[in-house]
């Protein structure tokens, strides 16, 4: 396996050259946007293994994107890091949400930043390796999860869930009858050492009952057990 393409998009210059620098002289191949138009052109055209994404950027946000691509299938599914000199928990979370798997807080060490593109990319290689030798379709009361074709659907209508929804659903599928704590879903969904709030799963969770359910307040599908986590229904 040759090494990976990685896509750095920022628009402060000496950002972009410190990153590019140490992932070159770390074996990788870089290439660089400077706003979010091109960021996002760029990853369709080019299909990166990475993207280490600035928030603040012209054209485009980097939340969004973070969100477009994600829904872009044409793209495929790139994991992404949020680069950002907000401290704040709620940017955090919120680029959590969107999709991205990880990010990184301005000042930061190269050398933790290099770790982290590491971890996304071993967890990805592992992630499309299991993919290839993935288990047949799960079929639940009107729902069928596809794990080879990242497909849903719900009495025969293709859900539009994102990558991490999708993840998340079968992961809690596979394990149905069972609770699940948060920890447990952060750890197998999000991967990594998952630093931030377990509330990320509660809002994923809410987005997938509004796709899911016919009445998210009465769920058949996934059910909350209070104060520990969440179980997939075995029967409705």
């Amino acid at each position: 396996m040759g090494k990976s393409t990685i896509l750095v998009v920022d628009d402060e210059k000496h950002i972009v050259e410190l990153v590019k620098f140490n992932l070159e002289k770390d074996g990788y191949q870089v290439l660089v946007a400077q706003d979010g138009l091109e960021a996002y052109n760029t990853a369709k055209k080019e299909k990166p293994d990475l993207i280490i994404l600035d928030v603040m950027l012209p054209e485009m946000d980097g939340f969004e994107v973070c969100r477009i691509i994600q829904k872009d299938r044409e793209i495929g599914e790139i994991p992404i890091i949020i680069l950002t000199a907000k401290s704040e928990e709620i940017d955090k979370i919120l680029g959590l949400e969107i999709g991205a798997d990880d990010y990184i807080t301005k000042p930061f060490s190269p050398r933790e930043l290099l770790a982290r593109v590491k971890a996304r990319l071993r967890r990805a290689y592992k992630k499309q390796y299991s993919s290839e030798t993935a288990d047949g379709p799960i079929s639940i009361n009107g729902l069928v999860i596809d794990p080879e074709r990242f497909e849903v659907f719900l009495d025969g209508t293709r859900l539009d869930l994102t990558p991490k929804e999708f993840e998340l659903l079968r992961v809690l599928a596979k394990s149905r009858g069972r609770v699940l704590t948060r920890e447990f879903l952060l750890e197998n969904v999000w991967g990594y050492e998952y630093i931030g709030d377990s509330r990320t799963v509660d809002v994923h969770i809410r987005h997938l009952r509004q796709k899911l359910e016919f009445d998210p307040a009465k769920p058949k599908y996934i059910e909350t057990v209070r104060g520990i986590g969440y179980k997939f229904k075995e029967t409705g």
